[in-house]
């Protein structure tokens, strides 16, 4: 006869060597456990791996004002892709201050010919936050002009990931920064890019919403 001691022994090893078999029987096995461990690793990275994407660059243009760019036209994106960039910039109404600008400087052909640059490009609304008389002061000094706009010209061809945290020399010989992630960049800290990596012949563009003043 076993005593009670005994028969609890017994029992407790019995269940002991039982309870694996019931973990294979609901197919929760060491290999079973392991896989779905892998499946909520899986799982849990995924999300993480979205967000990460969401903050790269975009491969086109982007922006809140790429919206207004015309849908066909020279003055759409891929009408501006043909031509040069003082060209590409006529057809687009946003920049017709920039391109009286430009034209009064002489600089038309310059940025036609120049090749791979990037070209900082203030919107008429830009223009306008600068009074109307130091406006009309500057686009009657051609030399003041001059220097204006070749200072929103580095000479060569910035890809978003380059504007994450950059300084570019520009041809008026003084420097920019840039900084910003995604779709959202600064220009010298002051100045938004609105429509960027816009590509045209020689040149990307990036439309902005300040002027760029170099140091004097």
């Amino acid at each position: 006869m076993f005593t009670t001691r005994t028969r609890r022994a017994l029992s407790a090893a019995a269940v002991a060597a039982a309870f694996p078999l019931v973990l294979t029987g609901c197919g929760m096995d060491d290999k079973g456990d392991s896989g779905a461990g892998s499946d909520a690793s899986a799982s849990a990275s995924a999300p993480m791996e979205e967000s990460s994407s969401a903050a790269m660059p975009a491969d086109g243009p982007f922006g809140p004002a790429c919206s207004s760019v015309p849908k066909d036209g020279a003055g759409s994106f891929d009408g501006m892709a043909k031509d040069p960039v003082a060209t590409a910039a006529s057809n687009n109404p946003a920049l017709s201050t920039l391109v009286t600008a430009v034209k009064k400087a002489g600089l038309v052909d310059t940025l036609n010919n120049a090749q791979n640059i990037t070209v900082f490009a203030p919107t008429n609304d830009a223009f306008a936050k600068i009074p109307k008389a130091d406006l009309d002061k500057v686009l009657n000094d051609k030399a003041m002009l001059t220097k204006v706009l070749t200072y929103h010209v580095v000479g060569q061809k910035l890809t978003p990931q380059q504007l994450e945290n950059g300084s570019f020399d520009t041809l008026e010989k003084s420097k920019l920064t840039t900084s910003g992630s995604g779709e959202d960049y600064t220009v010298n800290d002051n100045s938004k890019v609105v429509c960027g990596n816009v590509p045209t012949a020689n040149a990307t563009v990036y439309i902005v919403d300040t002027v760029l003043m170099p140091k004097s």
